[in-house]
């Protein structure tokens, strides 16, 4: 079908009707204007009201990126996985739950190469992202956002480094863009890291350095994944934001993130996916560790280990996962029965 233009449908009409065209023409013209400059007058009114007017971001904020959660909230809107689920997410093996996020289309979630403050202790931690974003300094936007920041109540006296610091609670992992910074790019030294650990009982991780390594390693509990460490005090940077969304390394992270992080490097969970992907993950080392100790005894070849079960080699782990004590369980047995009721 032939679509016309305005101009081509005009030239068709009858003489008798041109002038009642000429007057429609003219009438939806003056209606666009009109509408067009009502447009701009809304569009001129928002952006009069547009201003930064947040460094920590508000519950509402963290709320609307994190909308596939359903449960639990913290005061602040993260979503608040249980410490039961983090407890079980530490006896994980990392492949099996990088492996479930990949099956969930979350490509992007491993970071590895870190610098542990502690190699030897403590060396698997988990728990809730706090976010912050660093930037060089800049003075125009640093002044607006040492008034913004002072109006949300942090600290006067403190530098913007610490206000992340002064919102951690149990169960939370300072996770922080330092865009790489070495020299004077130092996010914390020894005594904000027991402030951390204090207020925590957890670590950091950190796109970025620490100074002071010798004495953070002195703090009791904590660790840290960073790029490297140096003697300066940070300078020439500043905080932009807190709990909202920020680059680590190759990983997208939002506020209330799982963090699981290990000597074999960190992986980042969407809330919502942290039950499912755990319970998976512990099926997979259970069904890697049967696997093992059949092919020892002789019943299954390397082949048939090493490959996707059969029927009946599956038939046999679950039955197998059956007689498991409540002890032996790394989940509680009715995960496990209705895990095994949903893959007859």
């Amino acid at each position: 079908m032939r679509i016309w233009n305005l101009q081509e449908w005009m030239e068709i009409q009858p003489l008798r009707n041109r002038d009642q065209t000429t007057f429609n023409y003219t009438t939806m013209r003056t209606h666009i204007l009109q509408l067009s400059f009502f447009a701009f007058l809304i569009s001129a009114s928002i952006s009069s009201h547009a201003q930064f007017n947040r460094v920590a971001m508000d519950r509402e904020y963290i709320i609307s990126l994190t909308t596939q959660w359903k449960g639990e909230r913290l005061p602040d809107g993260r979503p608040y996985v249980s410490d039961n689920l983090l407890e079980r997410l530490k006896k994980v093996v990392l492949t099996h739950a990088w492996g479930g996020l990949r099956r969930n289309k979350f490509n992007n979630q491993y970071q590895g190469n870190w610098m542990m403050v502690n190699p030897d202790k403590n060396t698997v931690m988990t728990g809730r992202a706090i976010t912050a974003q660093y930037m060089p300094q800049r003075p125009d936007f640093g002044d607006v956002i040492r008034k913004v920041g002072l109006a949300e109540g942090h600290g006067e006296k403190a530098q913007s480094n610490v206000w992340p610091i002064e919102m951690l609670r149990d169960g939370d992992v300072y996770v922080a863009d330092g865009y790489a910074k070495v020299n004077e790019g130092t996010l914390i030294g020894d005594r904000l890291a027991n402030s951390i650990y204090a207020k925590s009982k957890r670590g950091v991780i950190f796109w970025g350095t620490v100074r002071n390594i010798q004495e953070i390693k002195k703090v009791e509990g904590f660790n840290g994944w960073i790029l490297g460490h140096h003697p300066s005090s940070i300078n020439e940077m500043m905080l932009t934001s807190i709990n909202a969304p920020i680059r680590v390394g190759d990983v997208t992270v939002l506020p209330g993130d799982v963090v699981f992080a290990s000597p074999f490097g960190t992986l980042f969970f969407p809330a919502y996916l942290v039950a499912e992907i755990v319970l998976e993950a512990e099926i997979s080392n259970l069904r890697h560790v049967y696997g093992i100790m059949r092919n020892r005894a002789g019943d299954w070849t390397t082949g048939q280990i090493d490959s996707d079960y059969t029927p009946e080699m599956t038939k046999q782990f679950y039955d197998h996962l059956r007689k498991m004590s409540d002890s032996e369980l790394p989940m509680p047995r009715k995960e496990l029965n209705e895990y095994l009721e949903a893959h007859k």
